[in-house]
């Protein structure tokens, strides 16, 4: 596989004069990737009609010209002036009733059908120009669903069209009031034309009323991008792609990746780990100049699954980001380290976010690969070594690890509709299983949750997945692996209602969740042996072996055979206790990595990091601060 470096660039910010030398100095840096064009609505059609490509068409022409190959963006994440005074009611309303005003970007309802209509028409334009365009080498539709908190809109729209979407899952309305238990507080509906979005109710509302909403917004989601490739598929045979964000849950990426040649993502490491690590103070300060040392590679692991195997890092961060509570410099190899764990973990190539950065605006504050007086900046430098390495590397090619994590966004979608607990999240529960793994220095594939097939694993963990379909539960039960269940597995059925018999239901493991609790952060659980539950516990019911005991004698994990329920949230003690248990049991190897060391096996190569602020040792040997290391295997 090729491995390939971008840039991410706007022509239209800068003077055409400068256009030729930035796309000399990008193919000199040995970049292949600009991506242009996603926010450039307004310069497209400045007016209803008045069509201003030929800007655009000495853009791509300049960059093609160099050598370089574009990435074409749809324009739709920013739709001008002009489109919101035709569609008022096209802009995006909050859970409190507020709209989402103009003057920023994703203004937009995913429901509008005039807006979806004005998308499609810009699209068609877009593509139907550029389409058969040798420089256009691949695309990009639309810009970070749902960025912003802007996936979820309490529009008029919004609401008509989940009356459509809820007669056609349910059929009737009978079948629905049955479905939801809406006998409870009187809740009742007579049509479908009664039902109203779950926001701004009393206290809250019915969660199974919650969860089909939040599975219809998602559906809104798949169904835009879904007509955006339609358009493209119809007029270009390039690659398609979306640049997904760190820990964006609340739609299917799944199911948008379904239509999709090329899963891609935006890594922002320093700013991600102070809003949505989940990570403690100290451990802020710690990685504060790097990043958490694994919540790139699960989001790498997780974008390989959604691509199906064709995965990018659309914008990968290049210096100080403009958004986070607090914006430190990385520590000077970052550059480096971030581009090739993202090659260990397959990658075909890394795009740094941007080229230059902009001295106006919302994101001047926001550093690119070079400063706004045009010199080079600290990830330039880096830049260039990584593509020097890369022509002098063997091709790195990714294996199939000996460990699986089921990611089910939809079980997402019900921890967020019922956490039951402050702060517990379905995204936490799989990434704390993530992290302890990783420290044994495993790698993981992530799978789907249609997945039935676990041929070559040894391990599969699938905690937290609320609704599990009985054909899953078999197919895991049947499967010669070690399989680790819960908490919550199967704890609800397809419409958020406890199911009976109880959870979990699963074949081959006779256990029953009798009760659950939700625990205050300072009322740990300890368990016999090292370890707690922390935030959620479950008091099992159980004529299996008693893996691990609470201090209190009662039973924490059961097993049977190759089947495991742990009934709580597992600090990373417990964790580690767990996979090491595992591990033994399924004869995969295991190490014990320090600190930010991380590794990730490749055909033939060990691709070791270190994350830390200091040098380290690593069974292949010593490895700098922010350093990268190859073992051959």
């Amino acid at each position: 596989m090729k491995r390939t470096l971008g840039t991410c660039y706007y022509p239209e910010h800068w003077p055409e004069e400068i256009w030729e030398a930035d796309a000399r100095r990008m193919k000199d840096a040995g970049l292949t990737w600009v991506r242009i064009g996603e926010f450039a609505w307004s310069r497209l059609e400045p007016s209803p009609g008045d069509l201003q490509f030929d800007w655009l068409d000495r853009a791509i022409d300049t960059l093609g010209s160099a050598g370089l190959k574009v990435v074409l963006g749809t324009p739709t994440a920013t739709p001008p002036r002009w489109v919101v005074d035709k569609y008022p009611d096209m802009i995006a309303i909050d859970a409190s009733g507020q709209p989402r005003k103009f003057g920023s970007r994703r203004h937009y309802c995913f429901s509008h059908e005039g807006f979806r209509a004005e998308s499609d028409r810009i699209v068609t334009l877009v593509v139907e120009r550029y389409g058969r365009n040798p420089h256009v080498a691949a695309w990009q539709t639309d810009n970070e669903y749902g960025c912003h908190n802007t996936t979820i809109s309490y529009s008029v729209a919004a609401r008509d069209a989940f009356r459509v979407w809820l007669e056609q899952r349910y059929g009737t309305i009978g079948a629905l009031n049955r479905a939801w238990g809406n006998v409870f507080w009187s809740m009742e509906y007579s049509t479908f034309a009664e039902i109203n979005l779950p926001n701004l109710t009393v206290t809250e509302p019915n969660p199974s009323h919650a969860l089909a909403f939040r599975r219809f917004s998602s559906d809104q989601v798949v169904s835009f991008n879904k007509r955006q490739v339609e358009i493209i598929r119809a007029n270009s045979d390039a690659p398609i792609s979306h640049n997904y964000m760190g820990r964006i849950t609340d739609f299917d990426h799944f199911k948008v990746g379904d239509d999709l040649e090329i899963a891609a993502w935006d890594s922002y490491p320093l700013g991600f780990l102070e809003d949505r690590v989940g990570a403690s103070a100290e451990h802020q300060r710690a990685y504060a100049r790097q990043g958490d040392p694994d919540f790139q590679a699960f989001h790498h692991d997780l974008y390989r699954a959604v691509g199906k195997g064709r995965w990018w890092v659309m914008e990968q961060q290049p210096g100080p980001v403009s958004w986070a509570p607090y914006n430190p410099a990385p520590l000077p190899g970052m550059m480096r380290l971030w581009a090739w764990e993202a090659y260990a973990h397959g990658a075909e190539a890394v795009c740094y976010f941007r080229w230059r950065q902009a001295p106006f605006a919302q994101e001047q504050m926001h550093a690119g690969m070079l400063r706004p007086d045009n010199a080079d900046a600290p990830a330039l430098i880096e830049v260039r070594q990584v593509a020097d390495e890369l022509r002098a590397a063997p091709d790195v090619s990714v294996r199939q690890a000996p460990v699986a994590l089921i990611f089910d966004y939809d079980a997402d979608f019900a921890w967020a509709t019922q956490p039951h607990g402050a702060g517990l999240s379905y995204f936490q529960l799989v990434f704390d299983a993530y992290k302890a793994l990783r420290k044994l220095g495993l790698s993981i594939d992530i799978l789907r949750p249609e997945t039935r097939d676990f041929s070559g694993f040894k391990i599969v963990a699938a905690p937290g997945m609320i609704t599990m379909p009985n054909d899953l539960k078999s197919s895991l039960a049947e499967y010669d692996a070690e399989v680790v269940l819960g908490p919550r597995t199967a704890a609800r059925d397809a419409d958020m209602v406890i199911p009976v018999p109880l959870p979990p239901d699963m074949p081959g493991l006779d256990v029953t969740v009798a009760r659950v609790e939700s625990l205050r952060p300072d009322m740990p659980m300890p368990l016999k042996g090292g370890g707690a539950f922390t935030g959620y516990r479950e008091e099992l019911e159980s004529a299996v072996e008693t893996l691990f005991e609470l201090d209190t004698g009662e039973p924490a994990a059961v097993s049977s055979d190759h089947l495991t329920y742990v009934g709580g949230w597992c600090d990373d003690v417990a964790w580690r206790r767990l996979f090491e248990h595992l591990c033994a049991k399924a004869d995969i190897p295991t190490l014990d990595l320090k600190d930010g060391v991380r590794c990730r096996d490749t055909e033939g190569t060990r691709i070791w990091i270190n994350y830390g602020s200091k040098a380290a040792e690593t069974p292949a040997g010593p490895i700098a601060a922010a350093g990268v290391l190859f073992e051959k295997l």
